[in-house]
């Protein structure tokens, strides 16, 4: 099974074609952040959904009480580099709204359950964020 860098990796070299398709058949997008402090490209393999047109993820790490560090990047700066399989574009990342969320989470756990015990582990409110394509 596909771990961190070895994922992105693979899935960068193959197009998805290795990595898009991970355990449990979770589907698989590369996000690639700007790091808050270092200012370099960071790059992380996230389970997602397709809603609207839109991407969605969750900063769920695991239900830790600290959000992902992924996450804290985007924050920061909200443009986003995205590929899904072999379709590579710039989003912008937002958080979603507590309406949008409840819609959203049912939708999220059907494909990866583990969120629901992700955020039974934690306090902290799980954020799930939307990728819009830009442009």
């Amino acid at each position: 099974m596909l771990y961190g860098d070895e994922h992105v990796r693979r899935y960068e070299e193959t197009d998805g074609e290795v990595g898009y398709d991970w355990q449990n058949g979770a589907p698989i997008l590369i996000l690639t952040t700007t790091g808050r402090k270092s200012g370099q490209p960071r790059k992380f393999a996230l389970i997602f959904q397709e809603n609207d047109g839109d991407y969605v993820i969750v900063a769920s790490k695991g239900g830790a009480e600290a959000h992902p560090g992924w996450y804290l990047n985007l924050v920061e700066n909200p443009e986003v580099g995205v590929q899904v399989k072999g379709d590579k574009f710039t989003a912008r990342a937002r958080t979603a709204s507590v309406e949008e969320k409840a819609a959203l989470w049912p939708k999220m756990t059907a494909v990866w359950p583990s969120y629901d015990d992700y955020q039974k582990k934690t306090d902290r409110d799980i954020p799930v964020v939307i990728l819009e394509r830009v442009g």
